[in-house]
């Protein structure tokens, strides 16, 4: 649970902004102060607890800029809300370690703006940016901003290291910060070549160049540059462009999850199923490696629905998901095929250990019991598998498809394997 604290001394808008960050934010407890004392009480009892801090530099009980002091001594992370702020202002204030933003009162602007910013900071935390500069001193200098931003940093000197950090890492990056002018591989060659690799909506490159040549920004938003930024830069210039390009990768992840995934299980659907399917396939063919494609479908299902109401069955449906995820591996493929039905994918597996896993989730569905209003709903599932290797996505479903149909026209729970390597 996130704390976020808001010392305002107008009632209205710790009203609003409250309301605002609870609307808009999942995993969140407010704590909230109309007054330096206030405040301080919640510094006092949850310390480093506390994710983020709202502050206000004009309080009445304290001289201006108090409250601001103590988040920064404590070290959290700060957002300046204030209705006086000019450039000198903002500049003695960002001088602060710990300031992450600074908003001037504007109404509904301003809240939306506050809301924005403490929900990058949360997300920035899962986020890696991998940083590419052969000079130390930049190093040193976007490392403490980026830093500073919550944001998680990977270094690399030149863009061969960059490359084989990417290649190499278990971590997923988000967004590349890279010099022009570097030693073995300058920036423009390493955005070609990792634009080879990832589109635009996988992976943001921002360019930074002392170089104020206008081809030079050109041909690197040319060659699938995100953005450029000039060197030297102002911090809210490479904060605000950071925050923008990661909120951009973000819009494009949740509206790829929206064509891939099943709205009511979050489950990928059947469109997603075959394009990931057919490639995960395609990689077992060259390999020689074998495969299991799953059919599960839920026993009776109608019934529930009639016994217990669509709100049930939909909790039902719900449910295979999160108790079929405790068996898999991350790499595994599962998808709603469509109503009760759904379709599971495994590479590189043996046949025991296909006959050993379906048999333990078919048991985990049989002891599961679901709350229903005031009963208790139990329910199995039935399960056909194809196991081998086919050139064909579709003829491996269609066997696997008739191993399900056997199982519902034999008594229902069980697990029906067809082992094509035997033939």
């Amino acid at each position: 649970m996130n704390k976020i604290l808001i010392v305002d001394d107008s009632t209205t808008t710790l009203s609003i902004l409250t309301e605002n960050l609870l609307d808009k934010l999942d995993n969140i407890e407010i704590l909230s102060a109309k007054n330096y004392k206030e405040g301080l009480k919640y510094i006092v009892e949850y310390g480093n607890k506390i994710a983020i801090a709202v502050v206000d530099l004009h309080l009445p009980d304290s001289k201006y800029g108090a409250m601001l002091e103590v988040t920064d001594s404590k070290f959290i992370k700060t957002i300046v809300l204030s209705g006086t702020l000019n450039d000198k202002v903002k500049k003695i204030i960002f001088e602060k370690e710990y300031v992450i933003d600074c908003i001037a009162k504007d109404g509904k602007k301003s809240i939306k703006s506050v809301v924005n910013s403490v929900n990058r900071e949360i997300k920035n935390r899962n986020k890696n940016i991998l940083l590419v500069d052969d000079s130390s001193v930049q190093i040193s200098i976007a490392q403490k901003l980026l830093k500073k931003m919550n944001l998680n940093v990977t270094m690399a000197a030149n863009g061969k290291e960059a490359l084989q950090i990417i290649k190499n890492s278990e971590k997923t990056f988000s967004l590349v910060l890279t010099d022009y002018h570097m030693p073995i591989m300058d920036g423009m060659e390493l955005t070609f070549r990792l634009r080879e690799i990832y589109d635009k909506d996988e992976l943001g490159i921002i360019a930074l160049s002392s170089n104020t040549t206008l081809e030079i920004a050109t041909e690197f938003l040319k060659i699938g540059a995100n953005d450029f930024i000039n060197k030297p830069y102002l911090e809210t210039e490479v904060v605000t462009r950071i925050n923008a390009n990661l909120d951009l990768i973000d819009l494009f992840n949740k509206t790829k999850d929206m064509a891939n995934k099943d709205f009511l299980t979050g489950l990928y659907n059947r469109r997603y199923f075959f394009e990931s399917g057919n490639i995960i396939l395609k990689k077992s063919i060259r390999a020689e490696k074998n495969l299991a494609l799953a059919m599960l479908d839920i026993d009776n299902f109608k019934n529930i629905n009639d016994t217990y109401g669509h709100e049930v069955g939909d909790t039902a449906i719900c449910e295979v998901g999160s108790l079929i995820h405790k068996y898999l591996r991350s790499i595994d493929l599962i998808a709603r095929f469509g109503g009760e039905e759904f379709c599971i994918l495994i590479e590189d597996i043996k046949l025991i250990d296909v006959e050993n896993l379906f048999e333990k989730i078919r048991l985990a569905f049989e002891k599961n019991i679901i709350k229903a209003n005031d009963s208790k709903l139990i329910y199995t599932v039935s399960i056909g598998v194809f196991y081998g290797i086919d050139k064909s996505l579709e003829k491996m479903l269609k066997i696997a498809d008739d191993a399900l149909y056997y199982c519902k026209n034999n008594g229902r729970n069980q697990v029906k394997i067809k082992d094509l390597t035997k033939n």
